[in-house]
């Protein structure tokens, strides 16, 4: 089954975990993407690219040119963005990699915590809670290094808090989907409408009975 990879507007095999570390493989073949294709890959307008730039939230593109950290950091705060307000993002990531626009204290590659999210969210994008998340996480960063005492501990928190950040935004969008196309409720939605529609109306001819003169209302009521 295809899915489109959070944060991004690419689609792939769901059912092959390496599929998007293929797909990202292969974007980075010729070296570093511009601008556009940043755009392209992730749905975003090329001035939130520049501002996020701008403000510090990820090291600037050498020669006009994104790596594939870059690229994984800028699909992170896309992915998490209609989840989280944007400290809050900028909160988790600081957690796990400090300075947000130094990479030399990063203690996991953003390409490599962007994968390692993937297959999270695939092992639990149909059920919530996720069960056995805890097994999940020690299995996928099994092979992971800590560079200093208590990196993995850092690691799984912030995977923790991501995975649930994205499962409620999608969790979100579902529930608003399925109201906006549901029958009954724009059948319901109608009824209050009209029954408002009504409502005014009578309280618009009440309006205009009480402008009547007394002698000219009481002839009326007479009808």
């Amino acid at each position: 089954m295809n899915w489109i990879l959070p944060g991004t507007v690419l689609e792939v095999d769901g059912s092959r975990p390496e599929a998007a570390d293929e797909l990202f493989s292969s974007l980075f073949v010729t070296g570093g993407l511009v601008l556009s294709q940043v755009c392209q890959i992730t749905g975003l307008e090329p001035y939130a690219v520049q501002n996020w730039v701008k403000r510090g939230f990820l090291a600037p593109p050498v020669k006009k040119k994104y790596n594939r950290r870059q690229l994984s950091r800028i699909i992170i705060i896309n992915m998490l963005k209609t989840a989280l307000p944007m400290e809050s993002i900028c909160r988790i990531l600081s957690y796990v990699n400090g300075q947000l626009d130094d990479e030399s204290d990063d203690i996991i590659d953003d390409s490599v915590m962007y994968l390692i999210f993937l297959r999270l969210a695939a092992a639990n994008r149909d059920t919530w809670p996720p069960r056995g998340l805890q097994e999940t996480l020690d299995a996928v960063l099994s092979g992971y290094q800590e560079p200093c005492p208590g990196a993995r501990h850092r690691v799984a928190d912030a995977l923790e808090v991501m995975l649930t950040a994205w499962f409620s935004s999608q969790l979100r969008r579902s529930k608003c989907s399925s109201w906006a196309f549901n029958p009954a409720a724009h059948s319901f939605k109608k009824r209050r409408y009209a029954h408002g529609k009504r409502n005014l109306s009578l309280d618009a001819r009440w309006r205009r009975w009480e402008k009547i003169p007394p002698q000219e209302a009481q002839r009326k009521a007479s009808w």
